[in-house]
């Protein structure tokens, strides 16, 4: 059949050059036709391929492989018993969940759970990516997602097991709030599809099939979506505490050989605010040090060095000159001295070391890790950040360019200060105040604190000194040079004294 039109096609285009007609409108129509004709057959580019993918128990991870995620393991796996006894929830007149949502910052371990649930649950397990759904042709994503649905019930038959478990990361793309997206129609017709799919409008099957969402940006999501009756839990999966990094660090070293004078605790406090995959970075980068220098363990110094490469990225061949290298290294004292005096042992290393886009840096370590943050605290961290930007124009008579970030920095606490009603403005709306008067309120506050910091650094300015000549000479100080020099001196170490007296200044 196909042949019979072609050969009419390319007599039709024979006789029309033959008689010199403009054949370009026929070509255009004749595609036209072709195009209708193979959407309408179902013929499009990957539509009818399976685009859900089946996880094989055998390559699928543990639930006791993910560690600082207890709460969020805890909610998936009551979860997943729903599908596991069908018959229990029956007689207890349970509704089982139609769909579960996991929010996080990227890296926390959401798509490791969902993978963790194919070995978990007696249930056929197929998961997918939002972005898979979007297609520039009309009607697609649509369809997609019924055939994602289907494939699902065929393979719960076909495998005569209880239900399906559905895993859709990026579901913010497929699921964002209609009307939203230039070509909106195409992405409300998918979402709307995906909706009567949960509410399971037209099936009349007993095969339970629980969509399991990730994403990192909920508030993009479709109110509809998130409403009880399609996504019935909101799993929060967020970034670990100490002791959830401190039981990450332990799965990932578990196969690694180790020197003696590994300290995972300590290790734990210094990557602060590191995600599950960071950490699992961190581990491998350690390693790959290790085999580099010919070392058949990995020694704590392999993990810190990884720990600033995850942070600040690989180190830069290109160095400043001396100038530069003294300005970099009187600006990262001034911030390691600041921190030190106002947060006493929380300085753990001080570099000029160029990483990533940074010149040079200080890592601290909090004392514990934060939920909420006081005025003091926001206060003292914008102290800190001015330090920098204050001992290059004690020291070297003027600052340069390398304080932006610090002020950028400053200025979103300040923010913050202001929005949580910590301000002399009060509790106030935000969006009704005037830029004019939100500016002035920001430079107010870092103003202060730069006050703050300048008295503190005139205090301190021959440890600033000193502190630059010896980064000048190791390129890499520890916080304890800081913190013995403050001990000397005596007077200004952080005890009662300078506490009152720091408080009283303000």
């Amino acid at each position: 059949m196909i042949e019979v039109v072609l050969g009419i096609a390319l007599a039709l285009i024979i006789f029309l050059v033959w008689f010199e007609i403009n054949i370009l409108p026929v070509i255009f129509l004749g595609g036209l036709f072709f195009l209708l004709y193979r959407m309408t057959s179902g013929k499009m580019p990957n539509l009818n391929n399976s685009i859900g993918k089946t996880a094989r128990p055998s390559s699928s991870i543990q639930f006791e492989e993910i560690g600082g995620q207890e709460v969020a393991k805890k909610e998936l796996l009551e979860a997943l018993d729903f599908i596991k006894s069908p018959d229990r929830i029956k007689e207890m007149g349970i509704r089982p969940l139609k769909g579960i949502l996991m929010i996080g910052p990227p890296g926390t371990g959401k798509t490791l759970l969902a993978k963790a649930a194919a070995n978990y649950t007696n249930s056929v397990f197929i998961s997918t990516s939002g972005s898979e759904f979007v297609e520039m042709y009309a009607g697609v994503g649509a369809q997609r997602v019924r055939q994602l649905f289907q494939q699902c019930r065929q393979k719960t038959k076909n495998e005569k097991k209880n239900g399906a478990v559905l895993f859709i990361d990026e579901i913010d793309i497929l699921g964002s709030k209609r009307g939203s997206n230039s070509s909106h129609m195409e992405y409300d017709q998918t979402l709307n599809q995906l909706l009567t799919e949960m509410d399971g409008i037209g099936n009349k099957d007993d095969i339970n099939i629980l969509v399991m969402g990730a994403t990192n940006r909920p508030e993009s999501l479709d109110r509809a979506l998130v409403r009880p009756g399609r996504f019935d839990r909101v799993i929060q999966v967020e970034l670990p505490d100490r002791e959830g990094r401190l039981e990450i660090l332990k799965l990932h070293t578990k196969n690694k050989p180790l020197d003696h004078d590994v300290d995972l605790d300590k290790i734990s406090r210094e990557a602060y605010g590191f995600s599950g995959a960071q950490l699992e970075s961190l581990s491998n980068e350690a390693a790959i040090m290790a085999m580099r220098e010919n070392k058949k363990v990995l020694s704590l110094k392999h993990f810190m060095e990884a720990i600033d490469k995850v942070m600040m990225g690989e180190k830069q061949d290109k160095k400043p000159d001396k100038g530069e290298l003294k300005r970099i290294a009187v600006h990262e004292c001034g911030h390691a001295v600041v921190g030190e005096v106002l947060k006493p042992n929380s300085v753990s290393v001080v570099t000029i070391t160029p990483r990533g886009k940074s010149l040079g840096y200080i890592r601290q370590q909090p004392e514990k890790d934060y939920l909420l943050y006081t005025k003091d605290y926001l206060e003292t961290q914008i102290c800190i950040l001015m330090g920098g930007t204050v001992s290059e124009k004690l020291v070297l008579g003027e600052q340069s360019t390398g304080s932006s970030n610090d002020f950028n920095q400053s200025v979103e606490l300040a923010k913050k200060i202001i929005d949580a009603g910590l301000s002399p403005l009060g509790v106030v709306s935000v969006d009704h105040l005037s830029g004019e008067v939100i500016q002035k309120n920001v430079q107010d506050i870092i103003s202060e604190q730069e006050k703050r910091a300048t008295r503190i650094i005139k205090s301190n300015l021959s440890l600033v000194k000193k502190g630059a000549e010896e980064l000048l000479k190791e390129e890499r100080m520890s916080g304890e040079f800081i913190r013995k020099h403050l001990k000397k001196k005596g007077s200004f170490w952080p005890g009662k004294w300078w506490r009152k007296k720091a408080a009283g200044s303000r």
